[in-house]
């Protein structure tokens, strides 16, 4: 049995940092998965064709194509494929597009292949595992005005230390004298 996943499982690597990508095939192996690696789109479609693995960690930027697209292209040789997107230049706007285009979900490097393995295990959680919505109250007018006026204004000069400290410890509507 695999780390947060039942039973064996066949993954693929695909990254062109072959440094990486063989040190976390062999600690993947080390943990019961049948691992193919390549090092970019064109040879993991070609290992993909002919194994069609259960999971799929694909690097976001390499030489010879995009992460983004592979994973489109592994979803449609097998949709039940559970891909993994991990790179080195982490946005929003990436990992936005990676979930959008089927990735199940979206790591920055470094990471271990505890959490690696982790993101593939999300994917099967129940609903009720997500976790609870946070409720976040706007704060009130009378506390983003008093926010506003106590910012350092841009460009200005910046008050010495010890009255930086004493107008921490403002509060509105209490008087306060200044030694």
């Amino acid at each position: 049995m695999t780390d947060a996943l039942e039973g064996p499982s066949t993954l693929l690597v695909v990254d062109d940092d072959e440094v990486f990508r063989s040190r976390l095939v062999r600690a993947l192996q080390a943990r019961g998965f049948e691992v193919w690696s390549a090092n970019g789109p064109p040879e993991a479609l070609t290992i993909a064709r002919e194994h069609a693995p259960e999971l799929a960690l694909v690097d976001l930027r390499m030489p010879d194509g995009s992460g983004l697209d592979l994973v489109r292209d592994l979803l449609a040789l097998e949709p039940c494929t559970n891909v993994v997107v991990l790179t080195g230049y982490g946005s929003i706007a990436t990992a936005l597009e990676a979930v959008r285009r089927g990735a199940t979900h979206y790591l920055t490097k470094p990471a271990d292949v505890a959490e690696i393995l982790a993101a593939f295990a999300r994917k099967d959680l129940p609903a009720e595992a997500d976790p609870p919505e946070v409720q976040i109250e706007a704060p009130s007018l009378a506390r983003m005005e008093w926010e506003r006026q106590h910012q350092p204004r841009r460009g200005a000069a910046r008050a010495p230390p010890a009255l930086a400290a004493t107008q921490a410890l403002e509060v509105p509507g209490a008087a306060l004298s200044v030694p």
